[in-house]
């Protein structure tokens, strides 16, 4: 089994990709600014912003999941989602051994909506994902990014707990409803390990809010 390491790993997506990971029997490590929030005998918490570019060495990575993000509406979002990402998956990806980058972006990359910084970021992080994949193919690996519209995290729990807001923003939805954390990971775990032959691409994974079309005649 791998040696997996997952940013953002204290809750949501990624708390969610290191259970499943874990589950299903490799090894992870996890890397948050937050105490860790899991305990299992193959997991090994860093606590460390990926901000800090004063990484600490990890031995034998072959998976990475760079799911580590904010969106506080400034230019942070872009030093952390972005320049962030990069700089540590510079540091830990490119090695004889590696297998994998899942990059978590955001559907805001496709559609421009949110935050100006934010979406850009995510935007950037898809156009860096094909860099590292055209860079990785010497490796034998691949690099892929996701891009989930709404998931039921704790981050949106002001969406969550207001029937009406929430109503609204399922109404934007084809299937009329958002992600769970458990499937998010799911099609990590795919591009991650099951995946052998794609490369450089981006999935949308939103319920069908892109493709929501009022057709008027």
């Amino acid at each position: 089994m791998s040696k997996v390491l997952v940013t953002g790993s204290a809750a949501g997506i990624g708390k969610a990709v290191c259970e499943l990971f874990l589950g299903r029997g490799h090894q992870v490590v996890g890397m948050d600014k937050a105490p860790s929030s899991i305990q299992h005998p193959a997991y090994e918490h860093v606590q460390h912003d990926i901000s800090d570019r004063n990484y600490p060495a990890l031995e034998g990575i072959e998976i990475l999941v760079n799911n580590a993000g904010q969106q506080q509406m400034d230019e942070r979002d872009i030093e952390v989602n972005l320049t962030s990402t990069i700089a540590l998956t510079e540091f830990y990806a490119f090695h004889v051994g590696i297998r994998a980058v899942v990059n978590v972006s955001s559907a805001s990359a496709i559609s421009g909506s949110e935050f100006p910084h934010y979406a850009a970021s995510k935007g950037g992080l898809n156009a860096y994902t094909r860099n590292i994949a055209l860079r990785l193919a010497s490796y034998g690996a691949t690099a892929n990014s996701i891009c989930p519209g709404g998931v039921i995290t704790d981050l949106n729990r002001h969406i969550l707990e207001d029937e009406a807001l929430y109503k609204q923003v399922l109404d934007e939805s084809l299937l009329h409803r958002w992600a769970r954390p458990e499937e998010i990971a799911e099609w990590i775990y795919f591009l991650a390990v099951v995946n052998h032959s794609m490369t450089g691409e981006n999935l949308l994974i939103d319920n069908g809010e892109m493709l929501r079309s009022n057709f008027v005649w």
